[in-house]
């Protein structure tokens, strides 16, 4: 090696902690941007559920296909490119002049991060060969898209008050090409001669079975859910699941080895996977709504309210793991994830409080965070520990794709559920007022946090309620509902992981190994 491989690698970690940063800052400054896109773009309340629901759908289309490109035609060359991509359609989403616009770019973005998440496990694992550096390299890596994630909501607030929306997107064309230029100086060119073909089947099989669960659940109620229409998208749903199954079964070097679910170890934390996006991660999206609409919050106020929600996820993970060290990771998952569930409890009381604030919802954050952190760092090292070493990578990719594919489903089910909520609530309180079309409307306006033109436009409601005291009571009833969801997945998915563990086997395993599947490095927690 010559002399420059350490300040080499210095530059190829400081290019994946710029990239991992945009990553995380993607996921969560844009829900505290919402309510201004429903404004300035005319967004109704279905599409800012897909403008953040486009960019996951699309990162779980390519992180299996990603990485069999990356090992055939070179790690650098698809990393370069996935940076350079990321950079292009941020602009192509701060410049959108539409809702739809916006859509299709995020989606295009999301295409271009997912690949840009995966190239950086395969430059880290590839860049570091030595354990003590590998273990430094990737702890780094899992800080700063934890901050990216924590700060995110802050960074967002901000940017709208001092600029304009676009520069949330913007901004990561700028970041992108100074993570171009050090990726460029430090990271180093490899590939895998031996790498197994494009399973181009079963990516295209999921990605069509999940596209079309989401669209059910965010259209269906338009559609109708009985009407043909709906039928004919929940039969291509469950076919194109059945055939995914099928590929994968039948697949020679399959992308998801289904063998790994009888791993017990795996199985139980891939529950917690799929516990953690199924409350805490989707509800982040709906949160600021809250904090805006129901509590008049601006989008900095809002921001920094969220801090509470996502900072202890970056300060617990330490301690998750050496209470995995001490107890195991099959009792720390499912407790993160009970944990999560009672931090909802505490929410739902907060947000029912006669003088809601803040606050009152603090505990409940808090909560949640702390869960979260317990959970995240041991979910993903007892499943890449869980397996061997040559189907780490695999078992990585099944762990990414499980979170993604559960936060881009209940993203859309907690929008119908907050919709139907506020529906009923409406529906109550407010008889007569207006047909049930119209009344639809405006419980997607009120669920969107989007109270400015509700009175001006409905006569009949300025005149029963002309205070809003029915309208933020009924958006109130419909987070209720939507906390009540994630305490009831938390806790469901939390029992679902403590079976699959099931009881402890230390007379046909090695204490070692034990320790092995709970303490691997902190690297991987994002």
């Amino acid at each position: 090696m010559t002399p420059r491989r350490p300040i080499h690698n210095a530059l190829a970690l400081a290019a994946v902690c710029l990239t991992s940063l945009m990553f995380g800052l993607e996921i969560s400054s844009v829900p505290t941007v919402l309510s201004t896109l429903e404004t300035v773009l005319h967004a109704d309340f279905r599409q800012l559920q897909w403008i953040m629901n486009a960019y996951t759908l699309a990162c779980t289309t390519v992180l299996m296909a990603t990485g069999a490109l990356a090992d055939r035609f070179g790690r650098k060359r698809v990393y370069a490119i996935s940076i350079v991509a990321f950079a292009i359609t941020s602009l192509l989403c701060g410049v959108a002049h539409s809702a739809a616009v916006l859509i299709a770019s995020r989606f295009l973005q999301g295409l271009a991060g997912g690949a840009m998440l995966i190239c950086q496990v395969a430059v880290l694992s590839h860049q570091f060969q030595e354990p003590g550096a590998r273990s430094k390299a990737f702890g780094a890596w899992g800080i700063v898209f934890g901050i990216g994630l924590g700060f995110g909501p802050i960074v967002g607030g901000l940017i709208v008050a001092v600029a304009s929306w676009q520069w949330v997107f913007l901004v990561h064309a700028w970041i992108a090409l100074v993570a171009l230029g050090l990726a460029h100086a430090g990271v180093q060119a490899s590939r895998d001669p031996s790498a197994q073909r494009l399973d181009v089947p079963g990516i295209l099989t999921m990605s069509v079975a999940t596209f079309g669960l989401v669209f059910f659940i965010t259209q269906g109620p338009d559609l109708g859910l009985r009407s043909p229409a709906s039928l004919g998208i929940v039969a291509a749903t469950l076919a194109s699941f059945a055939a995914f199954v099928v590929i994968e079964k039948r697949s020679a070097g399959p992308m998801f080895d289904f063998s790994v679910l009888r791993i017990r170890p795996f199985s139980g934390a891939l529950f917690g996977s799929m516990g953690m996006n199924f409350s805490y991660w989707p509800f982040m999206i709906y949160l600021p709504i809250y904090f805006q609409g129901a509590l008049g919050y601006s989008s900095v106020a809002a921001g920094s309210a969220l801090l509470a929600y996502t900072l202890p996820t970056l300060v617990v993970p330490p301690y998750a793991e050496r209470l995995a060290l001490r107890i195991g990771a099959r009792r720390v998952i499912p407790l993160g994830l009970f944990i999560i569930g009672v931090g909802f409890v505490l929410m739902k009381f907060g947000a029912g409080a006669s003088h809601a604030s803040w606050l009152t919802m603090l505990p409940g954050c808090v909560l949640c965070g702390i869960g979260l952190g317990m959970t995240n760092t041991p979910v993903t090292n007892t499943a890449t520990g869980a397996v061997s070493p040559d189907r780490a990578g695999m078992a990585s990719g099944i762990d990414m794709s499980a979170r993604l594919i559960s936060l881009a489903i209940n993203i859309a089910l907690m929008g119908f559920l907050l919709l139907q909520g506020v529906l009923a609530a409406l529906a109550r309180t407010l008889p007569g007022v207006a047909p049930h079309a119209r009344l639809r409307s405006l419980a997607e306006q009120i669920a969107a946090g989007s109270f400015d033109r509700l009175t001006t436009n409905n006569a009949s409601l300025a005149a029963a309620d002309p205070h809003g005291a029915l309208v933020h009571a009924a958006l109130v009833h419909g987070f209720e509902i939507v906390m009540l969801y994630g305490v009831l997945g938390a806790w469901a998915l939390a029992l679902c992981s403590a079976l699959a563990f099931g009881p402890a086997v230390r007379a046909r395993r090695p204490v070692g190994a034990l320790k092995t599947c709970a303490s691997a490095s902190s690297s991987s927690s994002q």
